[in-house]
């Protein structure tokens, strides 16, 4: 198939982030009575917005998932990823190349708040790539899993899904852009489990930026 336009999830996919955001997660829990290793917390939560996983996060900690406590965790969260953040190898040239080809119709489509994903793209200097079609979860009806911010890219490219390349790196995404009608490869970085990808719906895994680069 000829692609007409690439959507990409963001976290995992564009920047390598979601240690960076679960270690403040984990510490912040900790510091409530819930311990856990980082990896449990990234099996627990990469994905995943913090607030759908409010029933699980209060039945651990015993105490409310207060906006306030929210506004805790973006502050920190952002400070560590400032100083942190570094972006997947050989995507810049990726995303150049699939710009090029695609004649600029390219998009991010996220779970994750509109100021996180702007800032961590400018950080790591693949912003103006996007600028303009940058999509976050949090301005949608509903987030992953369902389609909505997939749809959102899509419809401001003016491309039909079913003609679309979504790259994703969780299950959740996975499910979010195959319910859009859109094909989806899954960027799995070692030591990263190919199967869950597979049945999440993928039609692709992939472990180098350099899959990305279509005739």
């Amino acid at each position: 198939m000829t692609f007409e336009a690439i959507l990409f999830d963001c976290d995992g996919v564009l920047v390598d982030s979601e240690a960076i955001t679960c270690g403040v997660l984990r510490d912040m829990f900790e510091e409530q009575g819930w311990r856990m290793s980082l990896a449990e917390c990234m099996q627990r939560f990469v994905g995943h917005t913090v607030k759908s996983q409010r029933d699980t996060i209060e039945a651990h900690t015993g105490q409310p998932l207060t906006d306030a406590w929210l506004q805790v965790f973006f502050e920190r969260r952002n400070v560590r990823l400032q100083a942190n953040i570094t972006a997947i190898e050989g995507v810049h040239e990726a995303v150049a190349h699939l710009h090029a080809h695609c004649q600029g119709r390219i998009a991010v489509a996220s779970g994750a708040d509109r100021f996180k994903v702007e800032m961590m793209l400018k950080k790591v200097g693949l912003h103006d790539f996007f600028e303009g079609r940058i999509f976050s979860g949090h301005e949608m009806p509903r987030s992953k899993p369902y389609p909505d911010v997939y749809l959102a890219a899509a419809a401001h490219l003016r491309i039909d899904p079913a003609r679309c390349l979504v790259i994703e790196d969780t299950t959740v995404g996975i499910t979010a852009g195959v319910a859009a009608g859109a094909t989806v490869w899954a960027y799995a970085a070692p030591p990263a489990l190919h199967e869950p990808l597979l049945q999440a719906g993928a039609a692709r895994v992939f472990t180098l930026m350099d899959a990305l680069r279509l005739s």
